[in-house]
């Protein structure tokens, strides 16, 4: 089985064959990548180092945005209002939504993502690993906003809770 597929009726993704994409402070593993007709869906799961910064504010137009944190701790934005999710902790981001994400402060996370309905991401992921590797240009997050549906916003409330936490 293929963890890219546009007519599913299973999809199986073993951990040992999943594509992974690594920065300094995260890892993402890449598990299934499907679109179709009837929508799709993205998943992945990110490992973040204590004190890693994950998403800055944004919001999808058309996907919901799902979090299941495994371990630790995740520091999140939903519309004005920031929270911390803990190992087991479930949220659902629906479209329009601004939201952002980090590690929380001090602590590590490990956190599953799923974006349903969907559309492939895989790429995307890819893009964002090669930026923070410092391999690709950040403008081209920017250039692809349309294309992967990761709308950009400035949040006062998300600077300020990463100045005070983090000291940035």
């Amino acid at each position: 089985m293929s963890s890219k597929n546009t007519d599913f009726a299973a999809l199986l993704t073993r951990a040992a064959e999943a594509e992974t994409s690594a920065d300094p402070s995260s890892v993402m593993t890449l598990l299934a990548d499907t679109d179709g007709p009837d929508g799709g869906f993205t998943v992945y799961r990110s490992t973040f180092a204590a004190g890693a910064v994950g998403a800055p504010a944004h919001f999808h137009t058309k996907a919901t945005e799902l979090f299941f944190v495994i371990s630790g701790s995740l520091q999140v934005l939903v519309g004005e209002e920031i929270t911390v999710l803990k190992a087991g902790d479930f949220l659902a981001v629906p479209p329009h939504t601004p939201h952002a994400f980090a590690a929380a402060p001090g602590c590590e996370a490990d956190v599953l993502f799923i974006f349903t309905p969907g559309m492939a991401r895989f790429d995307y992921l890819r893009l964002l690993g090669s930026v923070m590797r410092g391999e690709s240009d950040p403008k081209k997050i920017a250039e692809s906003s349309e294309r992967y549906d990761n709308h950009y916003v400035d949040s006062p409330v998300w600077r300020n809770a990463l100045a005070a936490s983090w000291g940035r």
